[in-house]
């Protein structure tokens, strides 16, 4: 408990950003457990077993080691402070073993002078070790791993012990190792100014980079209105159904499993949400989506990279056995952890040298240009990500099958490519959940602004040269079909699209005004300003009456009289033949509204004979609790209690 009082003390010294920010980066975890009301029981929840095992996956080689070194000395202080009970005699029974067992301090917390801690780690003398103890240290205190005591000392989680216990760490060392990998050189700042600074090879990473940048934007863009135009049925045991990811990949124009990854991306970046119908759940565009598209493609794939970052699955990947799926929140908790973990080896790689890399695998997915990439040497890759994430990766089953995959992933998000980090890879590391500016200036400076106007030609065809706007593709895509995606992107009239125009509520004039005003050729052709005016006189000479229910009747002056009655006008009654009328409302609702009339209508089923009306229950819909309490609202909260 005194180790609980301790990191309470600490917690309440923060200022409001810093416990937000501590807050964002165990969201996770934290949000797997009830909320905190007060910094004590926020104390309890860092210090939790399941919070610990969570957060030890994320810790660095010198973190790792001064958690497991002042854990083992804390240990062993409350040993030796603590009376020792005498052991049991020989052929005690079960209970009496283990209260024996249980009555040592295991789980008790002592300060360790942070010099023990340093010593046991072999950084008391200046140097690189103890500048990386040292630096460990201070991280370990920003995360709540640790607090320290009014003395200076050191204070961890008492179960520590109990986490690191079967896990073999080897021995200390204080710097990473480099992988032998090509990359972009890290002292060039993520910066406007950082492409004319970038060496040849580095300038080859980028131009790789924006083009799969640039596809994987319109990929997006496709998916998500596919889902706007229908929404996916999720199965009744949960998980997109196979057929529904199929219609998706078709209609976003890449493979099923890049599918999921990306539905699963946007699931978590707040773009799609899973609704509630009578038929079943849905998975349905959220408000934001409509505030996405009008954004710039650079500022649209923020949340979607971000949410990569911290996905809890590998969605590529699907383990012997299973049945790929989408849209199911995911429990690889080591996931997150094991991508930190291989984006940093290959960002520690230095500039110059020709990578070691292994063939490309057919089996896997295909590079952005289309042909398979070749990937790094994984188990030399692997050796290097472990210092970063020794947890996520020593010992890991089938460590290199899932390094592979999430490489093939980062290629397909424009992170990798050739088996490098590109640019856009290291402005990912810099950016932080809390605060992505630096991921978003770069990629607003990586991919083009969005293309505002149209070239349409003699057949048929508007050309659109780059990234459309959104409301230029929304015009298009109106009265024209997408046909062709690439550098260009390109859509065809035709008299089905122009009539699917009309039928949305657009005049041929105002069609034709509206196509002018984006055109970046001046008038429009004649074949196409034929094409409208065509469908538009042929449109309409044919009309289809909305229609709820019809009341019915062989008396034709009672049908004129409910037709003029004014307490009947909500019904929007219409006469469509002498004896029948059209209500706008359903059945249920006009016999309500012809009782309270004072008339006595009966029910007739679609085979013209009586119905019987019998009442249905109803029962109340759950509702959610609403989004959770945003970081820096519940920091203020809990420090002005």
């Amino acid at each position: 408990m005194e180790g609980l009082d301790t990191l309470t003390r600490s917690l309440a010294q923060r200022t409001p950003d810093e416990l937000a920010a501590l807050l964002t980066r165990h969201a996770e975890p934290l949000s797997r457990r009830p909320a905190p009301t007060r910094l004590r029981e926020l104390a309890g929840a860092l210090w939790s077993y399941e919070t610990l095992h969570h957060t030890v996956l994320h810790l660095d080689h010198p973190r790792l080691h001064l958690l497991a070194a002042t854990a083992r000395i804390s240990q062993g202080l409350a040993r030796s402070a603590a009376p020792v009970p005498a052991a049991p005699t020989a052929g005690a029974d079960y209970q009496s073993l283990m209260a024996h067992r249980l009555s040592f301090p295991d789980l008790a917390t002592e300060p360790v002078p942070a010099d023990d801690a340093f010593q046991a780690l072999g950084a008391a003398a200046p140097g690189p070790a103890r500048d990386a103890v040292t630096t460990a240290l201070e991280l370990l205190y920003a995360d709540g791993l640790a607090a320290p005591t009014e003395d200076g000392a050191i204070v961890v989680p008492p179960r520590t012990p109990q986490l690191l216990a079967a896990h073999d760490l080897g021995v200390f060392t204080p710097v990473a190792p480099c992988f032998p990998e090509t990359a972009a050189p890290e002292s060039v700042p993520v910066t406007a100014a950082a492409p004319q600074a970038l060496a040849p090879a580095a300038a080859s990473l980028r131009d790789e980079s924006q083009a799969a940048a640039s596809a994987l934007a319109a990929i997006l863009d496709r998916l998500l209105a596919a889902l706007a135009a229908q929404p996916a049925a999720l199965r009744k045991t949960g998980g997109l159904a196979l057929r529904e990811i199929k219609r998706l990949a078709k209609a976003a124009g890449t493979s099923e499993a890049r599918t999921r990854l990306l539905l699963d991306l946007v699931l978590a970046a707040d773009l799609v949400a899973l609704k509630r119908t009578p038929a079943g759940i849905t998975a349905v565009p959220t408000g934001a989506y409509d505030a996405w598209l009008a954004e710039a493609p650079g500022d649209r794939l923020v949340p979607v990279l971000t949410a990569w970052t911290g996905l809890w699955a590998i969605p590529t990947y699907t383990p012997f056995g299973e049945t790929p799926t989408a849209l199911v929140r995911g429990e690889d908790r080591h996931a997150p952890a094991l991508r930190h973990a291989l984006l940093k080896a290959l960002a520690s790689a230095p500039a110059g040298e020709q990578p070691p890399r292994l063939p490309a695998d057919p089996s896997l997915p295909a590079g952005p240009s289309g042909a398979p990439d070749h990937r790094p040497d994984l188990p030399a890759l692997l050796d290097a990500a472990a210092w970063h994430r020794p947890l996520a990766v020593v010992g890991e089953p089938l460590a290199e099958d899932r390094a592979a995959h999430i490489l093939d992933e980062a290629a397909f998000l424009a992170l990798v490519a050739h088996g490098a980090l590109t640019p856009l890879g290291h402005a990912l590391l810099a950016a932080s959940p809390a605060d992505p500016e630096v991921l978003g200036s770069y990629l607003r400076e990586l991919l083009p602004p969005p293309v505002g106007q149209a070239h349409f030609q003699a057949d048929l065809t508007a050309v659109v040269p780059g990234a459309p706007s959104a409301p230029l593709a929304s015009l298009l895509s109106s009265a024209a079909d997408r046909e062709f995606e690439g550098h260009a992107v390109t859509w065809r009239f035709s008299p089905a699209s122009v009539r699917r125009a009309l039928d949305a509520g657009h005049g041929a004039a105002d069609l034709l005004t509206a196509l002018a005003e984006v055109s970046a050729a001046g008038p429009l052709p004649q074949p196409l300003t034929y094409l409208v005016q065509d469908a538009a006189r042929a449109h309409g000479r044919m009309r289809v009456l909305p229609t709820a229910c019809c009341v019915r009747s062989d008396d034709e002056a009672l049908i004129r009289e409910l037709a003029a009655h004014r307490a009947l006008q909500a019904l929007g009654l219409r006469a469509i033949a002498p004896t029948v009328l059209a209500s706008a409302r359903p059945p249920a609702e006009t016999l309500e509204a012809l009782r309270g009339a004072g008339y006595a209508p009966a029910l007739e089923s679609e085979t013209g004979t009586a119905s019987v009306e019998r009442p249905t229950g109803h029962r109340t819909g759950v509702t959610s609790s609403g989004p959770a309490t945003a970081p820096l609202t519940l920091a203020r909260r809990l420090l002005s209690g």
